[in-house]
């Protein structure tokens, strides 16, 4: 399911994600640092002080997850994770649970804390404190949305049945954003790929409802189950609003989507920056795709005199406008207004609501049961295209400790002089192309835990009894942000995720690696966890954020952010190469019987996921100094190192769930970030005696470094 107009969209959209992640010229350090065991000074969510010792276990692993029974060998994640596995419980309101969602529930607590603690002080009217206050107690209050029912939506409604002309419904295709529906074109405003201090629209194809073409295309069991249940769920969702013919129309919709994803690219086409980087001058890109008036669709969007763009996905456009003016102006009509009451569910009554959960959540991902209401009206208040900047603020004065940030920043150096060491040392690049990728290096600009500059939210405004508009008003605000980006220099301070989110990415446009304050806590860090325990962890965060810099996309920009070639054909080809074993590596990997790992499209996430362990591996080395590692509870650094590896990954999830993420996640599964990474590394190997009639056993000659 489609959602409104993000805030930092255009940051997103080229952001490479740990979960689902400027140039500052920092002198590369000669030696790494050990890290200090400084225990941070802060209060947790009930507001006693954290612990001296690790949280987990007696050095920073809970070993009590582990299953000895199992070899490491044979299944890595098993071994380290087998035990929480077999007696864990999944909750009915999750579709998986693991590492992540530990942090993001205690981050969510964190959050309506401050929430409740803003609401018991009756603040200021136009205050931040009294808009975040109000949007929660106008989600909280069911009795006057079920009172509600459909008709918060009733004038957008009305406006979508006017429509009568091909004319008209461009106008509302353009509108689209603006108007909470749906359009087969989707667009945004980025950083231009060739110059990346400039803002460029980015115009593509989507308006798909279900998770991916493949829900579409495919004949399997599964999705033809699906298409049959999304039927259904679309005739109740209009009957809602009393459509007559509901299921005539509905059974239209599905037609209609299933054509526009007949010319959808494939996933593993969509993320690659070559193939979607077509910049052309309005005037060209009108005389090329003439078959629309663009001039009023862009009118409609807000935007004019354009003067150039990006077409993301250039094959699929003519397609797609064929369909916009050949099908019927109905059925386009029918599909809007569909996607107008489905993506404006969360904010009416509990029985449309629960259809929309029904659907997108129990069919799709297998979850019985909705999260609590506070739960969902904190993702509401505090994500980060609502005020979750502004919730962010209060957060770090309570719970992110200065000293951890001063850690990180030397974290950060140990892994710049890690992979610095490791372009050095390979004798597949030449020395023309490690200039560049050192230049590269040298500029990655980390940003820590929260942002220097925060967002002004004074613009907004929010009352407690009006759900539905305050969401239309936050919606507004950053789809006018967005739009006004045009003809304005990007801004390299601005962040693509609040401070209390549990992830990390990498921008390749400001080639910068942002890691928020929210996942800077144990198991990724924990300042008395044992060295090797934080290595482990968040030491490979910031080698797989560093590592996207590297990647088979990633790489194709420069220190500058600009796209461009900056390899010999010969040093590209050698990491095209070893970039294909890999993914054929991945390919092999079946998480459910009958779907395999798309190795092309999570290619990314695995060069950074090995990668970044690898640059772990030896930045960990080299903040020994020289010394052995100490032996604790029988284990030897080593194995703590990559225990630590495997205990970020523990997750389970459910089936259905399982199969989405495969079809729409560039992110391999948990257990094959664990088992299809360590299996590349000769030092797990003989960590863990690992011998040839394993499972997980590859000869030396196919193990897969890269970085």
């Amino acid at each position: 399911m489609s959602s409104p107009v993000k805030v930092l969209a255009a940051i997103s959209c080229f952001c490479i994600l740990l979960i689902s992640c400027g140039s500052e010229d920092t002198p590369v350090p000669e030696a790494s640092p050990q890290i200090t065991a400084a225990t941070p000074q802060s209060a947790d969510a009930d507001g006693e002080s954290e612990n001296a010792g690790p949280e987990l276990g007696s050095f920073g692993v809970d070993l009590s997850h582990q299953d000895p029974d199992i070899r490491p060998g044979d299944d890595f994640f098993r071994y380290a994770n087998g035990k929480w596995l077999e007696s864990f419980e999944l909750p009915t309101s999750r579709s998986n649970y693991g590492s992540f969602t530990v942090l993001s529930d205690r981050s969510d607590q964190r959050v309506r804390t401050i929430i409740d603690d803003l609401s018991s002080r009756e603040p200021a009217m136009g205050s931040i404190e009294q808009k975040i206050s109000d949007y929660y107690l106008s989600y909280m209050d069911v009795e006057t949305l079920n009172e509600l029912g459909i008709s918060p939506l009733l004038p957008g409604l009305t406006t979508l049945d006017q429509i009568k002309t091909r004319k008209q419904l461009i106008a509302a295709l353009g509108r689209a954003q603006i108007d909470n529906t749906a359009s087969p074109f989707g667009f945004y405003i980025g950083a231009d790929r060739s110059d990346a201090d400039r803002h460029q629209l980015n115009l593509s194809v989507g308006g798909l409802g279900l998770p991916d073409r493949d829900y579409y295309l495919e004949d399997t069991e599964e999705f033809i189950k699906v298409r049959e249940e999304y039927v259904a769920h679309i005739t109740r969702i209009l009957d809602f609003a009393g459509i007559e013919n509901s299921d005539t129309k509905a059974a239209a919709i599905l037609a209609l989507e299933t054509r526009v994803a007949e010319h959808t690219w494939p996933r593993s086409q969509r993320r690659n920056r070559d193939l979607t980087y077509n910049p052309m001058s309005y005037e060209d890109f009108k005389a090329e795709y003439a078959g629309l008036d663009w001039d009023s669709y862009f009118a409609a969007a807000g935007m004019e005199n354009l003067t150039d763009l990006n077409v993301s996905y250039p094959s699929a456009m003519s397609p797609i406008i064929e369909l916009v003016t050949s099908q019927s102006v109905e059925d386009w009509k029918s599909f809007m207004i569909y996607r107008f009451i489905v993506d404006s569910a969360s904010v009416l009554s509990e029985e449309i609501d629960q259809e929309a959960f029904h659907f997108y959540s129990t069919v799709l991902n297998g979850v019985p049961e909705q999260r609590e209401r506070w739960e969902r009206g904190v993702m509401r208040v505090g994500s980060l295209s609502s005020l979750g900047e502004a919730i962010g603020q209060v957060y770090v004065q309570r719970h992110f400790p200065e000293s951890a940030k001063a850690q990180m920043d030397e974290l950060v150096e140990n892994l710049r002089t890690a992979l610095r060491q490791s372009i050095e040392q390979n004798d597949w690049m030449s020395a023309d192309t490690k200039e560049e990728a050192y230049k590269k290096l040298e500029a990655f600009r980390p940003k820590i835990a929260y942002p220097d500059e925060w967002k002004d939210f004074s613009s907004i405004s929010i009352s407690r009894d009006n759900l539905f508009q305050n969401a239309q008003n936050i919606r507004l605000f950053n789809y006018e942000d967005e739009i006004g980006r045009l003809g304005q220099p990007t801004d390299r301070e601005e962040w693509g995720m609040t401070p209390q989110t549990v992830n990390a990415y990498y921008n390749p446009s400001f080639n910068e690696i942002v890691f928020p304050a929210g996942i800077l806590q144990p198991p990724f860090f924990d300042p008395a966890a044992d060295l090797a325990v934080n290595y482990g962890g968040i030491g490979a965060v910031i080698g797989h954020e560093m590592g996207h810099g590297f990647d088979d996309q990633g790489s194709k920009s420069d220190w500058q952010g600009v796209q461009r070639n900056w390899w010999t054909d010969a040093d590209r080809a050698n990491f095209e190469s070893q970039a294909d074993a890999l993914a054929e590596q991945y390919s092999q990997f079946e998480p459910v019987p009958g779907y395999f790992i798309d190795g092309r499209f999570t290619l990314g996430e695995n060069i950074g996921d090995v990668g970044g362990l690898s640059l772990a591996y030896r930045a960990y080395k080299m903040a020994l100094n020289g010394e052995e590692a100490p032996v604790i509870e029988g284990l030897t650094g080593d194995q703590r190192f990559f225990l630590a590896w495997a205990q970020v990954w523990q997750r389970k999830y459910r089936e259905d769930a399982l199969i989405q993420r495969l079809k729409t996640d560039p992110h391999s599964p948990s257990e094959f970030r664990v088992n299809g990474v360590v299996r590349n590394f000769t030092e797990w190997y003989e960590a863990f005696n690992v011998q040839s009639d394993e499972a997980l056993y590859l000869p030396p000659e196919q193990r897969i470094r890269i970085w």
